[in-house]
């Protein structure tokens, strides 16, 4: 890539995710977006930015003919002067499901607690940032949004500026519907075991909806001591009947139901920036509109955009987040030069 900044790969060993259920690797690429003119003296804020279902740092880094990634998107917005410069932060929170959601399981591993306990530090030891929770934002898009809003409430004390675009909430309207083809194929394959033997034999042969599914449940309803995959589903595999004891384990782990439960949340945060497709095809513009209502009941600072588009093909809505969030880290933003 041909960049103002540059691009650091780290390599990091993870205590956090040693000895996961899954097996999946500790070791894991953290890349850091580094801006230009970085002279080792000014404090710069942090974002972390969180992939989608299926995505890694290296799906954010996809390279197109026809388009730029986010780093090449941010890289032009600092060197236009379009946005101040902050490091982005692009980790790997991947499993063998397709993805952790962000979220600590006993069925995958402690992915919250990977990315707030040791990449937050491991980034504060290595770069010039303000290291507190005031030059901190976090932002995802889809399972990431879902990730970064999750971060926001749970680990208030981190971050200062959250940012969803579609992410995953509203688990009626959004999650509910996609358990019947999840279902389907599970019932295909003989059992949602032999469904996820299969899928680890060629996971681009599958259902992407049940796949997906079976990353939620091991994140929303880990199982440690059932049968191999040791998750709950939240239907009979056999006759199909909604097993609703089992839902509201997935339902507890909703944005919306979490924001209603705990008056307090986003209390301290200085800015939460919410958008959403207006044809999104998990109606992720739904939950959207629901978190951003409740945030504006409760005084928060909050700014909700919906915009004519899908859920895919969103990287160019960065673009519009990034200068918000970093701008909210602006106060704190101070130089150490002499």
């Amino acid at each position: 890539m041909n960049l103002a900044g540059r691009l650091d790969r780290h390599t990091l060993e993870s205590p956090l995710l040693a000895h996961n259920p899954l097996r999946d690797p500790s070791r894991r690429e953290c890349c850091v977006y580094v801006p230009p003119n970085y002279d080792g003296h000014t404090r710069y804020p942090v974002v972390m930015v969180l992939a989608g279902y299926g995505g890694t740092s290296h799906s954010l880094l996809n390279y197109s003919f026809t388009s730029e990634n986010i780093v090449q998107r941010f890289d032009r917005l600092v060197r236009t002067g379009e946005c101040p410069p902050a490091l982005l932060v692009l980790p790997d929170a991947m499993n063998r499901w397709g993805g952790s959601q962000f979220l600590d399981s006993s069925a995958s591993g402690a992915y919250q607690s990977y990315l707030a306990d040791e990449i937050i530090p491991f980034v504060d030891q290595t770069y010039q940032t303000i290291a507190e929770r005031s030059g901190r934002a976090i932002v995802g898009r889809s399972s990431g949004g879902f990730g970064a809003l999750r971060m926001g409430l749970d680990r208030p004390e981190l971050f200062a500026c959250i940012g969803s675009h579609a992410g995953d909430s509203a688990f009626e309207l959004s999650l509910r519907p996609a358990t019947l083809e999840a279902l389907i194929a599970f019932d295909r394959a003989g059992g949602v075991g032999a469904f996820a033997e299969a899928f680890l034999q060629a996971p681009g042969k599958h259902s992407f909806t049940a796949m997906m599914l079976l990353a939620c449940a091991a994140a929303y309803a880990p199982e440690p001591d059932a049968p191999f995959p040791h998750v709950a589903l939240p239907f009979d595999p056999h006759t199909g009947e909604h097993l609703d004891d089992v839902w509201q384990r997935y339902m507890a782990c909703d944005p919306i139901t979490l924001m209603r439960q705990r008056p307090d949340a986003f209390k301290d945060a200085h800015f939460v920036y919410l958008d959403a497709g207006d044809r999104d095809e998990h109606g992720l513009q739904f939950g959207a509109r629901q978190m951003a209502a409740l945030l504006k009941e409760r005084g928060r600072n909050v700014l909700f955009e919906e915009f004519p588009g899908t859920h895919r093909g969103t990287t160019h809505r960065y673009e519009r987040s990034l200068p918000l969030l970093i701008e909210g880290c602006a106060s704190t933003f101070r130089s150490l030069a002499p």
